[in-house]
């Protein structure tokens, strides 16, 4: 049994208020987020902890995410996919709060390591959720506008810590903004209205298997999704460490994160229209045959940030727009319970990509600084084209 599919013109009054409540609840909630993390980091190094150990800090967040993903389904069909978006939004403000009101660290580990479980079921639930929810024809724009809203977050949140002020009182002012945006995203969360329940057919499985089954029904969308966590957010790691070696400045350096950072959010948009009027599949090809370009002519580069630039501009506006096509393309395939396993499915191959990158981008750079990091962008880019052009 099949949920109903999502009307081609305009959307019931419900579903409506249910996308623009998913939007408003997910901007606020992640912008605030974004400003409280780098705050909490820079808290752990002033009370002397070594940078190594703050890392591994900042890694339980995303430990949680990955130990929680595979069984976002589960908690979609017991809490229902309202419950499930008001509990994703309250746990991190109550975590963040206790964070705030204590001084235990280890105690703060923890309360980190469940916001990540929590981050998890959000960005899974809320993406599936504005999938199908996406009138069919339109479905390519609202799942791009609502990963541009994302990457957005990620350059407001920390835009408004360094306004703020993160340093003597102004520490206090900013954890306070920060989780003033955190509960305006959960008083938004109570104002989705209930939605159509998940349609599950009695054969889609939950948990490991049931992203196992996704993963083996669309092999070519999830390597999109590995290639688009790569490009985007690992190798975004990386562009500092390759500007150094070319012999940028510090700060010349730090810019070609904002190259990409731009890329992946200015590229979202226009592929997301395109993605309504032409085959998918053809534009993500593009995306990785972008992406194998600018990998071929890194090598032509050499000390010109502004080619630099450009090339990590390509790097995450291609990645980005893996993910977005990948999402939009399980949005046309799948409804209800097998939507949501599907889109773990996605989460987790980002996330790996995202994770494969900084260490094999590093060591490339060490091999070979120009010819290594090149080859390694080039051999992932073209093991992304072949894949998608086999299925």
């Amino acid at each position: 049994m099949t949920g109903p599919a999502p009307p081609a013109g305009r959307l019931p009054a419900a579903q409506r208020r249910g996308l623009v409540a998913v939007f408003a609840s997910t901007f606020f909630k992640l912008t605030g987020f974004f400003m409280f993390a780098p705050l909490l980091l820079f808290t752990l190094k002033a009370r002397g902890f070594d940078t190594f150990t703050v890392g591994l800090f900042g890694a339980t967040l995303w430990l949680g995410v990955a130990v929680a993903t595979p069984y976002a389904a589960h908690w979609a069909r017991r809490l229902g996919r309202r419950g499930a978006l008001i509990v994703s939004a309250g746990v991190p403000l109550v975590t963040l709060l206790g964070i705030t009101l204590t001084d235990a660290i280890a105690l703060w580990l923890v309360l980190y390591f469940v916001a990540g479980l929590a981050a998890a079921l959000r960005w899974i639930v809320a993406e599936a959720t504005v999938a199908e929810l996406a009138p069919v024809r339109r479905r390519g724009r609202v799942v791009a506008l609502f990963e541009t809203m994302i990457g957005l977050t990620l350059v407001l949140g920390p835009a408004l810590l360094a306004a703020v002020g993160a340093e003597g009182e102004a520490l206090q002012r900013s954890q306070v903004v920060a989780l003033a945006l955190v509960a305006v995203g959960f008083a938004w969360s109570l104002l989705i209205p209930a939605l159509l329940p998940l349609a599950h057919d009695g054969e889609t499985r939950l948990g490991w298997r049931g992203v196992a089954d996704a993963l083996r029904a669309a092999p070519a969308v999830m390597v999109a999704g590995l290639a688009g966590g790569f490009f985007e957010q690992g190798v975004s790691t990386v562009l500092p460490l390759y500007g150094l070696a070319m012999g940028f400045g510090a700060a010349t350096a730090a810019l070609l994160v904002s190259a990409s950072g731009l890329g992946g959010t200015l590229m979202m948009l226009p592929l997301g229209e395109a993605s309504d009027r032409l085959p998918r599949r053809s534009l993500a090809l593009a995306c990785a045959a972008a992406v194998l370009v600018a990998a071929l002519a890194l090598p032509l580069v050499g000390a010109q940030p502004g080619l630099a630039a450009l090339v990590a501009f390509v790097c995450g506006g291609a990645g980005g727009g893996l993910y977005t096509l990948a999402m939009i393309e399980i949005g046309h395939r799948h409804q209800g319970t097998a939507l949501v396993n599907a889109t773990a499915a996605l989460v987790l191959a980002y996330t790996l990509g995202a994770m494969f990158a900084p260490a094999l981008g590093a060591a490339a750079l060490q091999w070979a600084s120009v010819w290594g990091f090149a080859a390694l962008l080039a051999a992932v880019a073209l093991a992304a084209l072949v894949a998608l052009a086999r299925r």
